[in-house]
């Protein structure tokens, strides 16, 4: 067939890149080149409209021990040889069409990063934004993402040990579906995403090659209308006990020594790996498609190269060791050919029973190689104004705080989430006692020493849609907050940053400060960011999603016993606010919820403060002077309490501080505050330790009963039972109904 322009166009290249794609290659691609452009010059694998700001975030430093972006995942030291290999990317389109699915493959797909460079997944994490719960919409999406993500890591073998959801308007057509993977390895049997030695054989390993997929990449990389429903080949369909056979069989091969470089066929296919391992050994390939195993009869040269068909990976071989590679593949019961050979002519050319179908420079198809990279025009939101104009003194003060309390507790963003992660096993494949203690954030045991990993993933997106630069700020201080919670030392960050169109100058803008504020906070933590993905185009005829530039943070415990948890321990002990109390209700749930307040600005904040307040308290954990610690959040301080209170069945009475307005005492959201309960005996030398920074006493732990200004709001079990059941009340019995079948 002809290809022009308009063949460009409609695969979703511009008229511009076509022209560049015309004198990279000194004439007119092929259909089955064109479409391998498309796919690697799409947003998904280019970043061609945000690599400009990525660059500017800390990527080397503390303990890393790869630069950002130079593997499929970041790794991190901890001492005693051992790494954390970790990341956090998106499967937010794909979940939008076929939620099951969609969820599904992305914590396939995030795990293979994982163990492709040599690592065991010992946890899995996720991040999930949805719509309006009452909604039957919302409710049919949050149902099929959480069985798909229950479904493939529980037949897996990874936990799924933490994340967080949220419910907004915002993301009614577009749900936000990240997930992250944790691993552990020794550091020096890393292996790269890498193609080297001339005549060293390309191996296909894994699952056989579908139709299923092609076009994702591209797909993820346009807005969501009414016609992407079309799209749902371009969903994977995964298998999770091929990708268990797949990981065991990764992660032997390995220990034979034959294996040159490896890399997951993710997004993109088979055009992406052979792509990114040439570019890298700054070598190519020759591949024959016939070669590849396939589970359809007659599939073309492009369907080949694009097709995202799941349980996959390119292997690079030393030359005469074929038959090692295959023998544990066999054992395993994988598809595992010979389907090419590394160059050194920076080539890939791909056959088809002799036949030339495609002959491509590598560099020129990769990230940071010919792929195009734009500088988008950006400009502050028109709805800025109206978060200017707010004036918190517009709203009054209510009379009955119980009342709102309960409402708030109820929220589906605060309240438990107990119908979704019971669908999770958080103890599969692991012997981990720490995982299901509560904590700010999840704590998972290193096998074979006494360390342990903290990790969490983070962002208030309301605070960022108020505030991009400061919003983004929060978000990394909480992550790192709630591992200091936890006991453990921050070490690096991952994220996921989803937006809308990168062509609209109000949501570039937002993109660029995110991008800033992150910079800025991950440099004043010492946690660089080690890789991730950005999600542009999460954005419907309505408008964007909010922006949720979603932080995954990993941190360190030397000794996993001294761990800290989020729950009081015994009655009396007293209970201390550390940070400033404001009287700020900006952007909280209760300005949002109870006073449908849409614009405000973000809660307070300051990032020295922040950082001063972390510092603390590693040294009263370090200390042993409090017995629990957990950050005030969303909902705020009565929301913390609450939660503080729970797992043991204990109680509080607290007294407010009559300076600022009750309601931002008990619901705001002003950052940089953290809950400690600590024992009688030890308030003095405690207090002795805070003279150089702001603590408010507020109260002490009862046997059960919550008590507010000396007035009595209840028993603890009460709240408890409006908080855990607060989210199956918002579904159709038939949603909740399928949930509890499944446990």
């Amino acid at each position: 067939m002809e290809v022009t322009v308009k063949t460009a166009q409609q695969l979703r290249l511009t008229e511009e890149e076509f022209e560049l794609i015309k004198k990279k290659l000194g004439r007119t691609p092929n259909f089955n080149e064109l479409c391998s452009f498309s796919a690697m010059w799409s947003e998904h694998c280019s970043y061609k409209n945000s690599i400009k700001w990525l660059k500017t975030l800390p990527r080397e430093g503390g303990r890393m021990l790869v630069k950002a972006g130079e593997e499929n995942a970041g790794l991190m030291d901890i001492g005693d040889g051992l790494g954390v290999v970790f990341k956090i990317e998106s499967h937010n389109h794909p979940s939008a069409i076929e939620p099951f699915q969609g969820a599904a493959t992305g914590v396939g797909g995030i795990h293979r990063d994982i163990f492709t460079m040599g690592a065991r997944p010992i946890a899995s994490l996720n991040s999930l934004r949805f719509g309006n719960l009452e909604e039957d919409k919302t409710q049919h999406l949050l149902s099929g993402v959480v069985h798909g993500i229950g479904h493939y890591g529980n037949c897996f073998g990874v936990p799924t040990v933490g994340g967080e959801i949220y419910f907004d308007e915002s993301y009614h057509t577009n749900p936000l579906v990240n997930a992250m993977s944790v691993g552990i390895m020794k550091a020096s049997e890393m292996v790269s995403a890498t193609a080297k030695g001339v005549g060293n054989p390309v191996m296909f390993v894994g699952s056989a090659t579908g139709k299923d997929g092609i076009g994702g990449a591209s797909f993820a990389s346009a807005d969501i209308t009414e016609e992407s429903a079309q799209d749902l080949p371009a969903v994977q369909v995964g298998d999770p006990f091929q990708e268990k056979k797949l990981l065991e069989a990764c992660l032997e091969v390995i220990q034979t020594g034959a294996v040159v470089g490896m890399q997951d066929m993710g997004a993109a296919g088979i055009i992406c790996s052979t792509s990114e391992m040439s570019a890298k050994g700054e070598s190519g390939m020759r591949i024959d498609l016939d070669k590849v195993p396939t589970r359809q009869k007659n599939m073309k040269a492009w369907e080949l190269l694009l097709s995202e068909s799941q349980e996959r990976m390119l292997l690079v071989a030393q030359k005469g060791r074929e038959q090692e590679v295959k023998k544990v593949f066999d054992k395993w019961d994988l598809p595992c050919s010979v389907i090419g050979e590394v160059t050194n002519d920076g080539l890939l050319n791909f056959y088809m029973h002799g036949e030339l179908e495609a002959s491509l420079p590598a560099q020129e198809l990769v990230l940071g190689g010919g792929a195009p990279q734009y500088e988008r025009e950006y400009r502050e939101p028109s709805y800025f104004a109206e978060i200017k104009n707010f004036d918190p003194a517009s709203i009054e003060v209510p009379g009955n705080f119980k009342i709102i309390a309960e409402q708030i507790i109820q929220l589906p963003s605060i309240a438990s989430k107990r119908w979704i992660y019971t669908q999770y096993d958080s103890m599969v494949g692991t012997v981990n006692s720490s995982t299901n203690l509560p904590s700010d954030a999840a704590i998972i045991a290193v096998k074979g020493t006494k360390k342990g990993i903290a990790v969490t993933t983070d962002c208030n997106s309301r605070y960022v849609f108020a505030d991009p630069y400061k919003g983004t700020m929060i978000a990394v201080s909480e992550a790192a907050r709630n591992i200091v919670c936890s006991g453990g030392q921050p070490l690096g960050v991952t994220n996921c940053l989803n937006f809308g169109n990168p062509y609209d100058p109000g949501v570039y803008y937002q993109f660029v400060h995110a991008i800033k504020g992150m910079g800025e906070a991950c440099r004043k933590f010492d946690t660089p960011v080690t890789g991730g993905n950005v999600s542009f185009y999460n954005q419907n005829p309505d408008g964007p999603v909010y922006p949720t530039p979603t932080i995954g943070m990993v941190g360190l415990l030397e000794d996993i016993n001294a761990r800290m948890t989020l729950d009081f321990k015994n009655e009396g002990d007293v209970i201390y606010v550390l940070g400033k109390m404001t009287g700020d209700i900006n952007s909280s749930e209760y300005l949002h919820k109870v006073h449908e307040v849409d614009f405000s600005p973000a809660p307070y904040f300051q990032l020295d403060e922040e950082y001063k307040l972390q510092q603390k308290l590693v040294e009263l954990i370090n200390k042993k002077l409090v017995r629990s610690a957990h950050d005030v959040s969303e909902g705020g301080l009565f929301v913390t309490l609450c939660e503080s209170a729970f797992n043991c069945d204990l109680g509080f009475s607290v007294i407010t501080n009559s300076s600022i307005r009750k309601d931002a005492w008990l619901f705001g959201e002003g950052q940089s505050r953290v809950t400690v309960s600590v024992s009688l005996e030890k308030t003095e030398q405690f207090e002795n330790m805070l003279q150089d920074m702001p603590f408010e006493k507020i109260g002490v732990v009862t046997t059960g009963e919550i008590v507010i200004d000396g007035d009595f709001w209840g028993t603890i079990d009460w709240w408890q039972e409006k908080y855990d059941t607060a989210i199956e009340n918002y579904l159709s019995s038939e949603e909740a109904g399928s949930a509890l079948s499944a446990l």
